[in-house]
């Protein structure tokens, strides 16, 4: 098992993912969705997310999502990238994220 500083790992978690689709993964398949940081490792997720939560972590995938373009009149823009990561739960296990807060 890989050691990792306590405070890289609160830095990782970034925020819960809460939309339609997370929240039937979370039902169906018992996993979590995460924004996380774009330099994060799947190995530190799932040490931030049992260190946080206290629960099990079985396996960690992720993804990276690239920022839309978006006009602000005649000046263009552009939101920037950012990595999500679906955190699947040993079988038992459950975060509930609206008793976190």
């Amino acid at each position: 098992m890989i050691k990792f500083a306590e405070n890289r790992l609160l830095q990782v978690i970034l925020a819960p993912v809460v939309s339609e689709k997370s929240t039937m993964l979370a039902e169906k398949s018992e996993q979590v969705v995460f924004r996380v940081s774009t330099d994060a490792t799947k190995a530190e997720i799932k040490a931030a997310v049992e260190l946080l939560f206290k629960v099990k972590v079985d396996a960690v995938t992720t993804i990276n999502v690239k920022g839309k373009s978006k006009r602000f009149g005649r000046t263009a823009g552009r939101r920037k990238d950012w990595k999500k990561a679906y955190v699947s739960l040993v079988a038992g296990q459950e975060i509930d994220l609206a008793s976190a807060q």
